[in-house]
């Protein structure tokens, strides 16, 4: 992303860009009467375009690379990229890549770039070389969030892997009602190769089916937007040399905002006609329970909420009561224990749920109850083997098996349950629990296709399920080792009120942590840091940079002196990369040295009430800085008593998609009005500002004697 040459040559080069870029184009979309609503997969993903001459200087800039990196686009065009958005360890590379495209190579990968408030994000990228009206070369960079562009793979994926597993016969057609794709058992079907429709029309490829009926179907759903269930069709195709019966089923596609996109159709062969209703009842049952399941289960990595999404799928298409329970040993300590031969099982019930209002629901164990099954179950069974207890017709003494105590069986008998199949939740070749089932309203039994159904969404589920716990564990260990590194009570100083608060985003702890550090008589050490990344290693980082600044300060350096020496130590320990704020309170001098290391800046409110953001000299974050170190500068500034400085992380105050400004902002607001207690306010600022943070908050609040 940058050139050798070292010239600034701009001689009109922006506007042969623009040209260059026009040619690149791949269709005149207004001419083509081609238009894309928004919410579509562009529109997901956002993706940037970026524009590089033969120097690697920016001549244009797109709306989507400014919300991307963080630069408008005043402050990126002309300046060299590798200069303004590539660290300096990954520089090498980047020039390297460039020349590499200029040359005529295309590149795509994904290139770690600066954002404008210093962190460093993954961009993928589609690179091209373009040449303007000059015959100039020019780079074109199409990029991308990394992390964007892996969630939509993953989510391409599952779709893809239901259709391809199905057994339906699935076909997707266009406006047209032209082919564009078919699944396997649609090519079995009609005994020719998706390669060979695509782009036809039905009468051009099956000449032995009434393709006018079945486009006039297509057309009364393209237009009316009303599915059409179970169509029959008579006739042949080339997998067979006589007639037989298909049972067609036709959905109008259309995206978020309604714009009509095609419709597809799902065809069962049907040719038995003793068994063609039930075949295709089930069949499209299976899609569509397999398909919410494929929408609805893992949604997210909480353990609780994605068991309650698989017994939620289940009911009432699968059966009429189902439970989630997993092994206690998953849910206590994220390890899995295998239930020997003649031992009792413990679960802890995560969900339960119901197709309609019964009394079967309270003979399930209470959700978050512990419960203890002896070898001699149904569930025990289940899980010491492995494999799927299948009970047709729940008569006797097996009712005893299957419920928790003789109070559960009469209740599930006066429900009326009369069929019964337990499933193994496994992942990666452990057991973690199991899948329940009940039918009773319904009064067909479960069968082998039921039990080869709820396998498959019990196995999918299991997948979710272990990569909760996996995760789950991680963020437990992750957690642990945060609290256990920072200070469990701020020591009181004398002369100073002191509260601090810590609290662990949602999804995945980080690396935020406080200090508060007696250096002699009068003089007190504050900290506040964050070190950049998620999950134990950002926390095992966070641990030495703490113990590091504790070691630091006990040889009374300046703040500025001692951010510097931080700064090589943050350096040494690989990618590391922090923000800091180290401020020495002198109660003496009744003044306060701060220096910063690409932090926020802290608060102070006077005793009058007032709120300003401190001005402090700037300072890149630690582990950025090159060789022989950065260079930090110190403020000043006095704290008269009754003065609240106010240190904190970006989590307080960053919301995505909002100027960091408006939290900001919020914060000042929100101290000018607070009262004299540093603990409530402490709350104050948490409950207003981040009740629910995305990103981990360290907050440390100090009070000057009065």
């Amino acid at each position: 992303m940058h050139g050798y040459a070292t010239s600034d040559s701009r001689d009109g080069s922006d506007g042969n860009a623009v040209e260059a870029v026009r040619a690149a184009g791949a269709g005149d979309a207004i001419g083509d009467e081609v238009t894309a609503a928004s919410g579509g997969l562009l529109d997901l993903l956002r993706v940037a375009a970026v524009v590089l001459d033969a120097d690697g200087l920016i001549v244009l800039w797109s709306p989507e690379i400014e919300q991307l990196l963080g630069y408008p686009a005043q402050e990126a065009l002309h300046q060299r990229a590798d200069t303004l958005l590539v660290a300096p360890a990954d520089r090498p590379r980047a020039r390297e890549l460039f020349a590499r495209v200029r040359s005529g190579a295309r590149w795509a990968g994904v290139l770690p770039l600066l954002h404008r408030d210093g962190t460093a994000r993954a961009v993928e990228f589609r690179t091209m070389r373009l040449f303007d009206g000059r015959g100039l070369p020019h780079l074109l960079c199409l990029a991308a969030d990394a992390a964007a562009v892996r969630d939509v793979e993953r989510d391409v994926a599952l779709s893809h892997s239901l259709v391809e597993q199905t057994p339906v016969g699935i076909a997707v057609f266009d406006t047209e009602l032209r082919w564009v794709g078919v699944n396997p058992a649609l090519e079995r079907i009609n005994g020719v190769p998706e390669e060979s429709v695509l782009g036809r029309r039905v009468g051009e490829v099956l000449t032995g089916l009434d393709a006018g009926l079945i486009e006039q179907r297509m057309r009364q759903v393209l237009t009316t937007g009303r599915p059409l269930l179970d169509q029959q069709s008579v006739g042949r195709t080339a997998a067979d040399a006589q007639d037989r019966a298909y049972s067609e089923s036709y959905h109008r596609i259309e995206d978020a905002d309604g714009r009509v996109l095609g419709l597809a159709v799902a065809v069962l062969d049907v040719t038995g006609r003793q068994r063609a209703a039930a075949e295709a009842a089930e069949a499209r049952r299976r899609l569509s329970v397999i398909a919410d399941a494929g929408v609805r289960i893992g949604s997210t990595l909480d353990l609780h909420r994605t068991a309650r999404e698989l017994a939620e799928v289940t009911v009432p298409h699968l059966a009429d009561l189902a439970a989630v329970d997993v092994l206690e040993s998953v849910v206590a300590h994220g390890t899995i224990r295998p239930v020997t031969k003649g031992a009792h099982a413990e679960f802890r019930a995560l969900a339960v749920a119901a197709g309609y209002p019964t009394q079967a629901i309270h003979a399930a164990d209470p959700v978050g109850e512990l419960a203890t099954y002896g070898a001699s179950r149904l569930i025990t069974r289940c899980v010491r083997e492995a494999r799927p207890i299948l009970v047709e017709r729940v008569e006797g003494p097996v009712l005893r098996r299957i419920a928790r105590d003789t109070r559960a069986a009469r209740t599930l008998r006066a429900a009326g349950v009369h069929s019964y199949l337990a499933l193994p939740l496994m992942a990666r070749g452990q057991v973690l629990g199991t899948l329940s089932l009940y039918r009773t309203v319904n009064e067909r039994p479960f069968d082998e296709q039921d039990r080869l159904l709820a396998c498959e969404l019990a196995a999918r589920a299991a997948i979710c399920v272990d990569n909760a716990r996996l995760y789950g564990r991680e963020r437990a260990t992750a957690l642990t080792l945060q609290r256990s590194l920072l200070p469990r009570v701020p020591e009181q100083q004398a002369g100073l009120d002191i509260a601090a608060r810590y609290r662990p985003a949602l999804s995945e702890v980080g690396g935020d942590w406080y200090d508060v550090l007696p250096l002699g008589p009068g003089r007190t050490g504050l900290v506040v840091g964050d070190v950049m990344g998620k999950g134990v290693q950002a926390a095992a980082i966070m641990g030495q940079l703490s113990s590091a600044t504790r070691a630091l300060a006990r040889l009374d350096l300046p703040p500025a002196e001692l951010l510097r020496h931080l700064d090589d130590i943050t350096r040494s320990l690989g990618d590391a990369i922090a923000t800091c704020v180290y401020a020495v309170y002198d109660r003496g001098r009744g003044s306060c040295a701060l220096a910063g290391a690409g932090h926020l800046p802290p608060v102070l409110v006077r005793p009058g009430g007032a709120a300003e953001l401190l001005d402090l000299p700037d300072g890149v974050p630690l582990g950025v800085g090159g060789v022989g170190g950065v260079g930090f500068g110190t403020v000043e500034v006095a704290l008269p008593p009754g003065s609240l400085l106010v240190l904190y992380t970006d989590g307080l105050v960053e919301n995505r998609g909002e100027p960091i400004d408006t939290g900001l902002t919020a914060l000042t607001r929100l101290l000018q009005n607070a009262g004299p207690s540093l603990e409530e306010t402490g709350d104050l600022l948490l409950s207003a500002l981040r009740p629910e943070p995305d990103d981990d908050v360290a907050l440390l609040l100090v009070r000057t004697g009065r």
